[in-house]
Parts: C-alpha cells; sequence; structure tokens
C-alpha cells in the first residue's frame, strides 16, 4: 500500500490528510510550516530557509503570508506512510474569500494560537469558517519556549470555545521545533480521509491561482471526485472556459509534474493561459470529454468594499497600467476595474478592492 502511496498521481485516498493552518498575523505560521517540512525531509537541510514557503519578495520583506501555498508532504505514523497536504492560508481580515476556498479544500484545520498573545478576532472570525464547513479542529498553542507564555491560561480559553479539554490544546514550538512531530501524528488520527468518489466524473476546485510571466496561470487545486490526467482536455464550468493542461502535478515542496491527480489530492494545473479571466477562485475543474454536470458548491464572485481611482503619470504607460492590473486581478480574486476618464488626469481605471 505504501509503496503505491509513493507514485506520483496515484495516492492511495484512504492514506491521504488535506488540512489547513489557522491563525492570526505573526503567530508563528509560517515558522511552523517550516519545521513540518523540516521534519518531513522533503527540505534538504543545507536549502532550508526561514519563512519557506512565503515565495512572495513583499512576504519575505514584511514576514507576512499574502498567497497561500499549498505542500504535499509524507509522514509515518505508526509504520504506515501517509501523505499530508498542507495549505498556508492568509492571516489577514483582507483575504477571507481565500481562506473560505482553503477550507473547502480540506477536511481538518489547525488552529494555531501564540501562547503569549491568546486568540485574535480575525482568528475566530476563520475558526467559525471552519466550524461552518464541519472541519476537523484541531487546536495549538505556538511559541511556548518564550519567557511571557502563559500556556495554561491560553488553554483554558481555546477548551471554552470549541469544546475540547485544555489537557487536549497541544503545545509546540515552532522556533525549537518541539510538539511538531506530535501535531502531524495528531492531523492523521484526527483529520478525516477524503470521501470523493474515485470513479465519477472529474471535479476539482480551485482554490488559488498566481500568475507565472514564463508559463501563464498557475492553479491550484483539490481533486474532489474523479481524475484529471495530463492530456485530457479540462473544462472551467463556472466561467465556460475549455484548456488544454500543459502540465498538472503536486507541490512537494517544488513543482513535481504527475501523469495524473486522483479524488483526494492537491496539485496544480498549468494550461498555458495568459488572460487572467480564464482562473477564477472558487470554479469548478472537469474533463470536456464526458465531464461532471453539477458543479462543487461555494463559487461567487467576491464583492469589492472600496474603491480608488488609478491614473498613470503618462498617458503613454497606460496599457502597461492595464497588464499590472490584469496580473494583480489574478492574485486578488476581489479585484474588479473599468475604464476611466477623468479631464485633469487623462485615461485611468476605477478599481474596487476588498
Amino acid at each position: 500500500m505504501a509503496t503505491q502511496h509513493n507514485q506520483p498521481g496515484f495516492t492511495d485516498q484512504s492514506l491521504i490528510r488535506n488540512f489547513c493552518i489557522i491563525a492570526h498575523i505573526d503567530h508563528g505560521k509560517s515558522t511552523v510550516a517550516d519545521r513540518i517540512l523540516q521534519l518531513s525531509g522533503i527540505v534538504p537541510e543545507r536549502e532550508m530557509r526561514d519563512r519557506f514557503l512565503d515565495r512572495m519578495d513583499i512576504e519575505q520583506e514584511r514576514g507576512i503570508t499574502i498567497k497561500s501555498q499549498a505542500v504535499r508532504v509524507p509522514w509515518t505514523f505508526d509504520g504506515t506512510e501517509y501523505t499530508l497536504g498542507m495549505i498556508d492560508t492568509p492571516g489577514h481580515v483582507d483575504f477571507t474569500y481565500e481562506v473560505s476556498r482553503a477550507l473547502a479544500a480540506c477536511e481538518g484545520a489547525v488552529l494555531l494560537v501564540d501562547a503569549t498573545q491568546g486568540i485574535e478576532a480575525q482568528t475566530l472570525s476563520n475558526l467559525y469558517m471552519a466550524i461552518d464547513h464541519d472541519l476537523a479542529i484541531i487546536p495549538v498553542l505556538n511559541k511556548i519556549d518564550l519567557p511571557s507564555a502563559e500556556p495554561d491560561k491560553h488553554a483554558e480559553e481555546i477548551a471554552g470555545l470549541i469544546g475540547c479539554e485544555p489537557s487536549d490544546v497541544l503545545r509546540v514550538s515552532g522556533k525549537t521545533g518541539e510538539g511538531v512531530a506530535d501535531l502531524l501524528d495528531q492531523i492523521v488520527m484526527d483529520v478525516p480521509a477524503p470521501k470523493g468518489d474515485p470513479d465519477a466524473p472529474a471535479r476539482a476546485l480551485i482554490f488559488d491561482s498566481v500568475y507565472d510571466s514564463y508559463r501563464g496561470i498557475v492553479t491550484y487545486i483539490r481533486m474532489v471526485d474523479g481524475e484529471l490526467r495530463s492530456r485530457e482536455k479540462l473544462h472551467m464550468m463556472g466561467i465556460g472556459m475549455a484548456h488544454d493542461p500543459i502540465e498538472i502535478g503536486v507541490i512537494s515542496p517544488d513543482m513535481t509534474p504527475t501523469k495524473a491527480l486522483g479524488a483526494g489530492e492537491v496539485g496544480y494545473v498549468i494550461t498555458g493561459a495568459k488572460d487572467v479571466s480564464q482562473s477564477k477562485v472558487g470554479d469548478t475543474i472537469t474533463t470536456a470529454a464526458k465531464g461532471a454536470t453539477d458543479p462543487l458548491p461555494g463559487y461567487r464572485d467576491p464583492q469589492p468594499m472600496v474603491y480608488a481611482g488609478l491614473f498613470p503619470i503618462d498617458n503613454a504607460q497606460y496599457p502597461e497600467l492595464r497588464d499590472a492590473l490584469d496580473k494583480l486581478k489574478l492574485n486578488d480574486a476581489a479585484l474588479i476595474y473599468e475604464p476611466e476618464t477623468s479631464v485633469a488626469l487623462g485615461f485611468g481605471f476605477r478599481c474596487g478592492f476588498l
């Protein structure tokens, strides 16, 4: 069984555990993710760096997670090797829709709380979303190595919130690695395996997408039912577009092409499309031939709350500004923009943001 599991694209569904990490900004989510990568052995020691999953320059510079990352890590428990699909979600209030789609791609959530600060309002909001999605919740206190940590006090807080015993709250240190192996064991025990039908027509949820200047749109997906093969034509059900995939694969922790993705797996699809309107977070992917008829629930167009006018200093840069907004829209599902003309400022765009 474990041998079959190691073949990319043919993972035994009962050995898959998909989970995300819910935490407030600066509660140590990316540091714990680093320790998980180290313990699983998929990142060699010499290549390891702090905040390994934060790939954008601004994320490294500011120490915040903007784009969620989906990484597949192996973990052996009781002599059996499991595949853990870890989705590192943004903690900031502006990314609620992205978090909701990430939660829809998982069966479990690690509730990570700073042992020096306790639970924060935004974390509560994401926790309630996870409970609404019926996810298995694993409560964890991080930064227990700090002198100002108050694990007993905050364990009682968390226990009162989610209805468990204070002793059930795991205690870890992302910095030293203490307790992280126990956390991974707990994930294997508490998070249920995916329940998708491997023989049904393919249905995959798009929970994120990024723009690669060389390869076009990279779409992160969670397979719910059926199987997607690398040479099968794909159909985006929400926007009604068809694509020939250039590459299908998993992220472990770098992009690794596979022949197929089966039910329950988390991976990526590259179609070569450069038009950012051709991939929307929350959409359902199926196969063009013998595809599914019902899309996955929950897809909606996010509604912007804040509006601003953007104008280039030099009107000759208008096409560049339009292209830049195109790419930004791919990274922020809620951004909308329309052309606008001003007597004083010339041609520009009226933009709506979260």
